[in-house]
Order: C-alpha cells, then structure tokens, then sequence
C-alpha cells in the first residue's frame, strides 16, 4: 500500500478542522492540493474516510483509520527530532502537551515557565482536556505528552510534577469558612455539587473513608461552572487545591479530613518511543521536584 506522510497529514487536517478549505489554510496548501491528497489516500485503503459534507466529518472507516494516522505521524515526528537531536540537542521543535482542567489553572503556568526558561528552543502547545479524552489522545497521538492524574499503573518514565488534595470550597459567609480544617460529615446538610473534572475517584475515596455515602445533588463536568454555583449559594463542594486559582473572590476554600491527596504526573506515550522532546522537559521536572 502507497501511503505518504503528507496524504496522512491532509487527512487528519481535514478531520481536525472539519473541512477542506480550513484545513488547506492550516496546512499552507490549495484547497485542490487537499482534495487529491485525500483522494489518493482514500484510493490506497479503497474507502471513503471523510464525508463531503459541511462541516466534513470522518466515515466509520475515517474513524477506525485516524487513530492509526495521528499515532504514525506522531512517530514521524519523534523520529525527525530524534535524528537532529543527534547533530544537535538545541534543535528546535513543538510538541503537544495535554493538561487537565485544574492543572492548566494551578500548575501549568509554573511549568510553562520552567520549560520556557531552560529549554527555549521547545515550543509547547497545550490541549486543555478531561481525564478520559487525555488519555485517547496521548496514546493516539493527537499529543506528544500529558499530565495524568493519579494513573494506575504508573507509566514507565512518568514523574511527578504536582501533589494535591481534597478541599472543601464554600461562600466566605458559611459558618463553616473560617475553620483550619473540617470533617467531611460537617458538610452532609448542604447540598453536594460534584465536579467530574478529574477528581470523582478521589471525592468517591472520600466519602469512602469517611463513612459517608456519596450522594451528590448535582454532577458538573466543567469546574468554573461548578464554582458558581457555589458562589450563587446552591450548595458546596469538594475540589482539588489546586482548583484554589480559579476561585472568585466571594469562595474559599477549607481542607477536608480524612485527606484525600492526588498525584500528577508528567509522561509521554505508553506505546511508542517518547519524542525527544518531552524527554527533555521531563528530566527538567524531575530536577525541580513535584509542586505541593
């Protein structure tokens, strides 16, 4: 089968942007130039892999082959920067990091300045993402590496860039805002509003160790919609210190006992070589140690 690199590239493109002409812009090509690209690629796997339609959209076998195309580009990538890392380590180059929403706030602007500091020549591109699409794209290529929150098991090469725990955040008028620390019972006669950003496992432990069952009155996928819901007085909830940067000024936040803390790490993919790249700052990391 004759498939380039560029035929792959235009198809993820095409997917990514979810159409022919944005894609073209993206790429620097004419919108004729995508066309037979793709067109040639489909010829090659004998099937259709992306819908004429507005927005384009991938066909069942433009789904089952994308994954395929961003991993073999992804290790294309690797692969150049491997080989001028070898005539030079200063090489310059991208790659793409993944961040869960309360890294992106809390931690993710001291590294960035960890990594733009000792490793100018990386230029790093954040996907902002939820635990379970962070993992679908690390190992599918769409990103080069990720930070992942308390990963069973510990990929190899993984290192630690952040420790945090569970904290209890509530109007700075609750009776309960003022306290060093609070039992998580104190809580079970206001309502529960529970975030599945990346800390449910952890807030299910909780209750876990506390004796408590977890009942919460509301499940809210994104944390700044969750935070004003608090700040409007419809209950509190329980989120990672880390979350503490994203709080308005009318919240605080309280630690929660039992402690329940969380581990971040930084890694690359499980199933290819790591670019070059997220090796290097990586090892940056692991000099700097994990943030508390």
């Amino acid at each position: 089968m004759d498939v380039t690199l560029r035929q792959l590239n235009v198809f993820v493109a095409i997917a990514d942007h979810r159409g022919f002409g944005t894609a073209a812009a993206a790429l620097g090509m004419s919108q004729s130039s995508v066309s037979h690209s793709l067109a040639s690629l489909e010829r090659a796997v004998r099937g259709e892999l992306m819908r004429r339609t507005a927005p384009a959209g991938p066909t069942p076998l433009g789904d089952a082959l994308l994954p395929h195309a961003r991993a073999t580009l992804a290790a294309a990538r690797a692969f150049a920067a491997a080989a001028a890392a070898r005539h030079d380590t200063a090489a310059e180059g991208a790659i793409t990091v993944a961040v869960p929403p309360t890294a992106a706030h809390g931690l993710l602007p001291r590294l960035l300045r960890l990594w733009r500091d000792n490793a100018p020549h990386v230029e790093i591109r954040i996907f902002e993402g939820f635990a379970e699409e962070i993992t679908q794209w690390l190992e599918s290529g769409t990103v080069d590496a990720a930070i992942l929150i308390d990963p069973d098991p510990v990929p190899r090469g993984a290192v630690p860039v952040a420790t945090d725990a569970l904290e209890a955040v509530m109007r700075g008028d609750h009776p309960l805002a003022g306290e060093d620390s609070i039992a998580l019972a104190d809580l079970l006669d206001d309502p529960l509003l529970a975030t599945t950003s990346g800390a449910e496992s952890q807030l299910r432990e909780l209750h876990a160790l506390a004796g408590v069952p977890y009942r919460p009155t509301q499940h809210i996928r994104e944390l700044g919609t969750l935070l004003c819901m608090v700040e409007a007085g419809l209950g509190v909830a329980v989120v990672p210190s880390l979350a503490g940067s994203m709080l308005p000024g009318g919240l605080t936040l309280v630690p929660v006992l039992p402690r329940v803390e969380r581990r971040l790490l930084l890694t690359g993919p499980a199933t290819r070589p790591w670019h070059p790249h997220v090796t290097a700052i990586r090892d940056l990391c692991r000099e700097t140690g994990p943030a508390t």
